[in-house]
């Protein structure tokens, strides 16, 4: 009897989870059709219009896999919407787009919410935007105030407008990181470090309390020819010369004295802006210049991503007739196992480019790559293919992005050639091993370890300490990898590993440099890497196909939904936007810079322990 009472109970509850199931589906279902035959014509975009370049988030080279129904409950949640992130290509797609149709006439830099970026990141829409101006359209920026990143695309705008109180923030470029060793001290966390190289400064916040002498070295160089060549690139636009340029605080100070403390003032007097001027003004401006809505109340415009929707095809279409010139991602720290888009991992990234291989009408691969590196063996095994994709005859360019150092190397160096922005940040080939054991920590607190093993190897754990002949044979390990290292970029460079050593040690160059040092073939941008292949293919004609991971059908179908911004809206889940102040920024930066040294933990998961990884280099990205 209770045994029928407890079925009959779970037979009702099974059958209300599959009705709640089956309910919630439909329901997905009525929404996914409603989306389809919602009218994409309700984007008019009116003869003389305003192109509103607003880039509200991270420009990346591939974005970050987010699983969208838990994208949208965290929307509803959280009160806002983070700013999601835009495309490097899509930026440029659109601003080539506008350059072309006849209903566009002005382009409005609206920077206000744009995060910082590398140079050569910046310097990709800079040069659409100047074919724009080539067009003979008109380029304004306004925005209340100006960062770094923004002001280099607002200086080539044709007019740069701040509001009276606002300021410009030009501030040159350095690395200050923090440093934990007196902290882990003091927590007696015992630290075992084993590198190779004088620069390979990863592990320093662990094991110092400042920056080597060594760092600091390397850091100089390659952060001032950053610097030299971003105020050589805003000179170039702006009627002053890199003397404007403030690089020490008794002459910041001497002029803000002159300005009379006004930042506005200050920056209208040294020409780094054109007009002081409100929202208001710069809109009546614009509506003067294009015209004003239908309903008055604005100048005639389309927003960035109104227009994207509009040049982007919804679902991409691979012709199959066509060949191909195949790009491959690879974006952030390399990782040993499977990684969803945004992120590298060793078998998923290496499944890229196994498909490109297999893929027959590929007949070239660029492999893109923004990484500092990371696992030593996740990077061998993307380099095989690489390696499997020379050997299948197709031709395998690496183009660098903001940052190709370490792992990130590691995987460019076998391709035919090597192509880098001048800005990028490449080299520090080095690799060490790094972990924390606990033992004094946790006796502190009356916490011990003890036990037997068959063998002085087995027992290894982060509560006990570390043998001393075990550290031994790691750092021999390190040692070993440093010359496998040394051998492979040698190899693949036609170099010997000695001369490689001469500029390994973990140093970090500028990709300017290192195309002097014999690391990197051509300066150029993706699109010059996209043409190189082509020609080392010998293809007169060609399309460009990005080698994506495949989502299911589930996913995919999901993804459809929760990433439509009408369905959030029609599912109540669209919420209102607020902004960050900088001051929050600020107050945060140091709870940042930790929680991303602890953060990037959970990435030291190489089988062997062994990591070729550039820390240093995040400050490009």
């Amino acid at each position: 009897m209770i045994a029928k009472v407890f079925k009959g109970i779970w037979a009702g509850i099974n059958f209300s989870r599959r009705l709640i199931l089956n309910i919630l589906f439909l329901l997905l279902v009525i929404v996914f059709f409603v989306s389809l035959s919602s009218d994409d014509d309700q984007i008019i975009i009116e003869n003389g219009s305003v192109l509103r370049l607003n880039l509200n988030g991270p420009i990346v080279e591939e974005k970050t896999y987010i699983d969208p129904v838990e994208a949208a409950i965290n929307d509803a949640t959280s009160g806002s919407e983070a700013p999601s992130e835009i495309l490097l290509d899509d930026i440029v797609e659109v601003i080539n787009e506008a350059t072309n149709d006849d209903r566009i006439t002005v382009m409005l830099l609206d920077l206000q919410e744009m995060p910082k970026a590398h140079l050569n990141k910046l310097k990709q829409i800079t040069n659409a935007i100047e074919t724009f101006k080539q067009a003979g359209k008109k380029v304004i920026a306004s925005g209340y105030y100006y960062t770094q990143a923004q002001y280099y695309i607002a200086s080539h705008a044709d007019e740069v407008a701040m509001h009276p109180y606002g300021s410009v923030a030009i501030e040159g470029y350095g690395m200050y990181p923090l440093y934990f060793k007196d902290a882990l001290e003091k927590l007696e966390v015992t630290q075992h470090i084993f590198r190779v190289g004088t620069f390979k400064s990863a592990v320093e916040p662990f094991i110092r309390n400042d920056m080597s002498d060594a760092a600091k070295e390397a850091n100089r160089v390659w952060l001032g020819a950053l610097w030299s060549e971003y105020k050589q690139d805003v000179a170039a636009v702006r009627p002053f010369d890199e003397s404007n340029f403030d690089e020490t605080m008794d002459v910041y100070l001497a002029k803000m004295k002159a300005a009379g403390g006004d930042a506005g003032k200050y920056a209208l007097d040294h020409q780094w802006v054109d007009s002081l001027k409100t929202n208001q003004q710069v809109r009546q401006q614009l509506i003067d210049l294009v015209g004003a809505q239908e309903d008055g109340k604005t100048f005639k415009q389309v927003s960035f991503r109104e227009y994207l929707s509009l040049v982007k095809p919804p679902i991409e279409f691979d012709n199959p007739i066509t060949e191909k010139v195949a790009v491959v991602v690879a974006k952030g720290t390399i990782v040993d196992g499977e990684r969803k888009a945004g992120e590298i991992g060793g078998d998923s990234t290496a499944a890229l480019l196994r498909k490109a291989r297999l893929d027959d009408k590929v007949k070239a691969v660029v492999l893109r790559i923004d990484s500092g590196g990371g696992s030593m063996f996740a990077s061998e095994v993307i380099r095989a293919e690489v390696l499997a994709l020379k050997a299948a005859g197709k031709p395998v360019i690496a183009s660098m992005s903001s940052v190709a150092a370490s792992g990130g190397y590691w995987i460019a160096s076998a391709a035919n050639e090597i192509w880098a922005a001048p800005s990028t940040i490449t080299g520090s080939i080095g690799v060490f091993g790094t972990f924390m054991t606990f033992e004094n920590t946790l006796s502190k607190i009356g916490v011990y370890s003890d036990g037997v093993a068959t063998t002085e190897m087995a027992g290894f754990s982060i509560t006990r300490p570390l043998n001393e002949k075990m550290a031994e044979v790691i750092q021999m390990s390190v040692e070993e990898a440093y010359g496998r290292f040394l051998a492979v970029v040698a190899d693949a460079r036609n170099m010997t590993p000695e001369q490689v050593d001469e500029i390994a040690q973990g140093r970090v160059w500028i990709a300017s440099k290192a195309q002097e040092l014999g690391l990197v073939d051509k300066l150029g941008d993706k699109q010059d890497a996209i043409e190189a292949a082509a020609a080392l293919a010998k293809l007169n004609h060609y399309e460009v196909k990005t080698i994506k991971q495949d989502l299911s059908p589930q996913e995919k179908m999901i993804q459809d939904i929760f990433g439509n911004a009408s369905i959030k809206s029609m599912l109540g889940l669209q919420t209102q936007k607020t902004s960050v102040l900088a001051t929050q920024a600020n107050l945060q930066s140091v709870i940042s810079q930790l929680s991303t040294e602890v953060e990037n933990l959970k990435d030291y998961n190489d089988p062997q322990g062994v990591y070729a990884r550039c820390l240093v280099c995040s400050v490009a990205q």
